[in-house]
């Protein structure tokens, strides 16, 4: 049976983990290491399937949780699947909707079988398995599927993370005996174990011994310093297999999808850069810049004066500020095509960066840029 998703590992840079690659699915090639825009409702908040290719975006995500809730996994099977669906003709990855199980439902109760818990909208009691989550993924025809797992919040203890990372473990052979269409859709299967490296290493090789298509490290940017991030990505990543893609999921600050490429990581996802953006907050190659703040009043110059997007070809801080201030939607999207365009062209430099074996070099020269202030970056 041939994989519905496959990895091609070009290079790994000389003086760090960081690998180049190439991720095929059955709608494009994407270079890696790469950033993926989030459409929560299958949409990218703001943006048009047409903006997010002209930015460059190659697989977004969308979320099995609210897409269940409204309009319907059915809806949108009826519908030819998500890509018939928003229109898009490039990669999708869907969520298992375990996140959002476990961070909107105040009330829930987790069994061997699934989770009870109930909604957010209306607060109607809910039941979700491995096998739902999976049979939903099916029907979304998402192209990369993740397995439904459980991720508990920071700090938790041993005890309790170890019984979480069994019972992922085995909900993950569930959810792969759950896919129904594996030649067309694939499972990614998630690494578990909060900080603990032990953990990790029986979350990793509980995993990789299903032989799941690809491999995902959750549990991750939940509140935990970076500096433990960033230890345990440089732990787990080679307990995973070289030739699979590696997914870090839930990251998208600038400083952390540098550190975690050169840990080995070839794909993440973030709300971030929307958030942000529609709180008038933008990235710069300086930093930060909240657009909202007076000093920009009569500031006729770009968002940021380093950056090719269309958004800093044609529209002034000034502008957009008063569009923010004005509550416009039209300034929401533009921060937030100005936003994603800023990372998925950070990947590019990213990758050109490790072709040249300068990730290093890089990442110095763009944190003194930003203003991050971080320890050194060989200690990986």
């Amino acid at each position: 049976m041939t994989a519905a998703v496959t990895y091609e590992l070009l290079k790994t840079e000389k003086d760090t983990g960081a690998r180049l690659g190439r991720l095929h699915t059955p709608h494009g090639t994407f270079d890696t290491p790469m950033f993926m825009p989030v459409g929560t409702q299958a949409t990218v908040k703001t943006m048009s399937p047409r903006e997010l290719k002209e930015i460059g975006a190659g697989v977004i995500l969308s979320n099995t949780y609210h897409l269940w809730l409204r309009p319907g996994e059915d809806i949108v099977r009826e519908a030819g699947g998500l890509h018939h669906f928003m229109n898009w003709d490039r990669g999708i990855l869907t969520d298992s909707g375990g996140f959002q199980v476990f961070s909107l439902s105040k009330l829930r109760e987790i069994t061997e079988e699934g989770v009870h818990f109930r909604n957010h909208l209306n607060g109607a009691k809910m039941f979700l398995t491995p096998e739902k989550s999976v049979g939903i993924q099916n029907a979304l025809g998402s192209d990369i599927m993740m397995s439904f797992d459980e991720c508990p919040p920071y700090p938790a203890s041993y005890e309790y993370m170890k019984n979480s990372v069994a019972r992922t473990s085995r909900w993950a052979e569930r959810c792969l005996k759950a896919n129904a269409d594996p030649e067309h859709q694939a499972l990614f299967g998630i690494v578990q174990g909060g900080t603990f490296k032990e953990l990790r290493k029986k979350s990793a090789e509980d995993l990789t011994s299903l032989d799941f298509p690809g491999y995902s490290i959750g549990g991750l940017s939940v509140g935990e310093p970076k500096q433990a991030m960033n230890e345990m990505l440089a732990y787990t990543t080679p307990l995973l297999p070289a030739g699979k893609p590696r997914y870090l999921m839930g990251v998208g600050s600038p400083d952390s999808l540098i550190d975690g490429v050169i840990r080995g990581i070839d794909m993440f996802d973030c709300v971030l850069p929307t958030r942000i953006a529609r709180n008038g907050t933008c990235m710069t190659s300086r930093g930060r810049l909240v657009i909202k703040n007076a000093a920009y009043a009569r500031d006729f110059g770009p968002i940021d004066a380093q950056c090719g997007c269309a958004v800093c070809r044609n529209y002034s801080r000034a502008y957009i500020r008063h569009l923010i201030k004005a509550n416009e939607t039209f300034g929401f999207r533009l921060t937030t095509y100005h936003n994603l365009y800023f990372l998925i062209n950070l990947m590019k430099h990213v990758r050109s960066a490790i072709q040249e074996d300068r990730l290093l070099d890089f990442r110095e020269a763009f944190f003194e840029a930003y203003g991050f202030n971080q320890p050194n970056a060989k200690n990986f």
